[in-house]
């Protein structure tokens, strides 16, 4: 009965992080079942309430807006969950900051008592050095775009400290030690383009939406730069 537990969590587990339908046979291969077996398994589970929806010869898929917490975390997945919300409540964002905190607060406060302890035991901090805490407002402003898929008004400095104002499709927001950069299609140059946010002068998200969605834009800035890395 035990394993037969398990085996329905991690069934969940796994549809939770597939948004498109998952075969009967590729949930049996991952745990270690037969198809029987996950048929049987998937009875049960709609069986107890489980939001999943099948259909012959297309597979599985959890209904939105199902949300089940993960409490059960392997030590190594529970570690990385800690290093990485304590980096970010470091880095003196402002609500990022304050989300990373509040983040490992309600793991914590939903996990049962065990789960707690290893929580503060586990002895991993990161060694936070060089921030600009100013640039904490327009962080958030380039996070707020990419979240929206609104394009994004930017004034821009060059080396030579002559500004520009361009319109970009901020993609992806890589964090560095000393310095944040953002990944954007740039409207002006037609092309993709990489932004210091300390360069950056002034941002305004503007009414014009993504020519295309953001998953396709960071697929397309995925294959641009390995093929101008020659892969």
């Amino acid at each position: 009965m035990a394993d037969k537990t398990g085996r329905l969590f991690a069934i969940i587990d796994t549809l939770r992080r597939h948004r498109r339908p998952v075969t009967a046979e590729a949930l049996a291969e991952e745990q270690g079942v037969s198809v029987r077996t996950l048929y049987r398994d998937m009875q049960a589970l709609i069986a107890l309430g489980a939001p999943v929806e099948g259909e012959a010869g297309v597979g599985y898929v959890l209904r939105p807006g199902f949300f089940l917490p993960p409490l059960m975390f392997t030590a190594e997945e529970l570690e990385a969950l800690v290093l990485g919300a304590r980096w970010v409540e470091g880095r003196q964002e402002g609500t990022l900051s304050r989300a990373a905190a509040q983040a490992l607060a309600k793991i914590a406060a939903a996990s049962p008592d065990e789960l707690k302890q290893r929580i503060d035991e586990a002895g991993l901090w990161p060694v936070n050095s060089r921030w600009r805490e100013t640039n904490a407002p327009l962080l958030a402003t380039v996070r707020e775009a990419m979240r929206a898929e609104r394009t994004l008004h930017i004034d821009y400095a060059d080396e030579s400290g002559r500004t520009t104002t361009r319109a970009i499709w901020p993609a992806a927001l890589a964090y560095f030690e000393d310095r944040q950069i953002v990944a954007a299609w740039c409207l002006l140059r037609q092309d993709f383009r990489s932004f210091r946010i300390d360069r950056i002068a002034a941002a305004r998200i503007g009414d014009e939406g993504f020519g295309r969605r953001r998953a396709v834009l960071m697929a397309d800035w995925w294959r641009h730069n390995q093929y101008d890395a020659g892969c």
